[in-house]
């Protein structure tokens, strides 16, 4: 399973990170939550960290070239009031998340699960059962 995640780049030459740091930088508002990926004999499992969210606000999916998409899209309104009259602040937080992850050929699409849970997602992805036949099948003709 391989994950496809996009790198969001700084204005700053890189050159001037390592000597300079680039601390000091406001980062931009988006956020990559967290993703772990667990292989087993049955399955593999992956975790992303979706802390605040509610399973309306997460979309997985399959595409037809074995792409896992998980998407989140929220929209969040806080309202705060100052303590300067009647004025009253309104705060939009927006996130969006994309993580695309291919994945490998021996997985059984028709039985994968996904769970939230105490702002974790969670997705079994089964492996297909093998047989293997030690006698070859014999046909008959008839």
């Amino acid at each position: 399973m391989t994950p496809t995640k996009q790198q969001t780049q700084s204005w700053l030459p890189s050159i001037f990170n390592d000597f300079f740091g680039n601390e000091w930088i406001t980062k931009n508002r988006s956020t990559v939550p967290a993703v772990n990926i667990m292989e087993d004999e049955k399955r593999y499992t992956v975790e992303v960290a979706v802390p605040g969210l509610k399973k309306e606000d997460i979309n997985i999916r399959i595409d037809d070239n074995s792409h896992l998409i998980i998407t989140v899209d929220t929209k969040k309104e806080k309202e705060e009031e100052t303590q300067k009259g009647k004025y009253i602040r309104r705060e939009f937080s927006c996130s969006q998340f994309r993580q695309t992850l291919l994945l490998p050929e021996n997985i059984d699409e028709e039985e994968i699960e996904a769970k939230q849970e105490n702002g974790l997602l969670t997705i079994h992805i089964p492996k297909k059962k093998t047989v293997e036949n030690t006698e070859p099948k014999k046909i008959q003709i008839k």
